[in-house]
Parts: C-alpha cells; structure tokens; sequence
C-alpha cells in the first residue's frame, strides 16, 4: 500500500478495499475468505451425508410400502366392482350415439 491510499473493510461483503485518498476510486478488491462450506468441517459435512442417505433410504421403504398397499387396494375395488356388476346385472342395452340426437 502506497502513501495516499486508505485500506477499508467493505461494509456489505466483509472484503478488503484499497481507495486511493485523493480520487476516492477503489484501487482493489479483495473477497473476504469464507471458511469451507460455510464454518463446517470434514466430520460435520460426512454426518450430514449420511443423514441425508438415513433420510433417502427411509423415504425409499415408505414408497414402496405405499405401492405395495396401493396394488392391495386397487384390488380389493376391483373385486367389489366385479361382484357388484354381477348381483346387479344392467339390462338395458347399451346406449347407441344414434340416441342422443
């Protein structure tokens, strides 16, 4: 830093500015460093890792138990529909598109 030049830390970013005192004109610019993924370290990143496959594996058994109940439940309708269609015959004859003119 020469004479003349003011160091400042950036109000917004946190990062290091070089003004120059006489022209007010921002001369550099440096980011402020960040820490690895925002303060956390390697353990903490590899627990949540496997929280998230905990998570993934659960949502996955919830999923297929729902599909195995939904197969159970289409089913049993199907069944009812089908022994409905059979004590309540329809004897009307279809309905021909003829007859909704």
């Amino acid at each position: 830093m020469s004479e003349g030049n003011l160091k400042v830390i950036c109000p917004g970013c946190q990062g290091e500015l070089v003004v120059d005192a006489v022209s007010g004109a921002v001369l550099l610019h440096k980011p402020a460093k960040e820490p690895l993924a925002g303060g956390k370290d390697f353990d903490s990143l590899l627990a949540g890792i496997d929280d998230d496959k905990v998570r993934a594996e659960a949502k996955f058994e919830r999923e297929v138990a729902a599909l195995k109940d939904r197969d159970r439940l289409l089913e049993e309708k199907f069944k009812e529909a089908l022994r409905r269609a059979e004590e309540e015959p329809d004897d009307l004859p279809p309905r021909r598109p003829f007859d909704l003119d």
